[in-house]
């Protein structure tokens, strides 16, 4: 893969965290919006929403912060990406087992559904970030 297109394919894999996690924030706080008319509010849903906004809000920021840096990668630049992301297509997929486990134990343990409800939020963001980090993972690999 040229530099070049290198840099559209890392500029594209930005954009499309930072849709998602503008997409997260904006799901979470509409979430909070509708609970907060609602009572009783429900565990779930609001441990639910704080795991998309908060998630959102860091995806974002580390996009935000990440596209003024990028920039043109000779062969050990590309390399060390490559890595990086294969480093963190495993980190998601840990995140992935953590949250199904925070979801489990929640339910096993009384049915605490705010503890359910957080496991799923981490499981939908690491299966969103696995996705993402993927879709760059493969472009670079051809």
């Amino acid at each position: 893969m040229f530099a070049d297109s290198l840099l559209q394919a890392e500029q594209l894999h930005l954009f499309r965290l930072g849709v998602w996690a503008a997409g997260s924030v904006i799901v979470g706080t509409l979430i909070f919006v509708v609970l907060a008319r609602r009572r009783p509010a429900t565990a779930i849903l609001r441990h639910f929403a704080a795991q998309m906004t908060g998630w959102g809000l860091l995806e974002l920021a580390y996009a935000a912060l990440s596209w003024p840096h990028l920039g043109l990668r000779d062969v050990a630049g590309a390399t060390r990406l490559d890595r990086l992301l294969w480093l963190n297509l495993g980190f998601d997929l840990g995140l992935v087992a953590v949250g199904a486990t925070l979801a489990l134990v929640g339910w096993r343990a009384g049915r605490r559904l705010g503890l359910v409800g957080a496991g799923i939020g981490v499981i939908v963001q690491a299966t969103a970030l696995f996705l993402i980090n993927a879709r760059l993972a493969a472009l670079i690999s051809r």
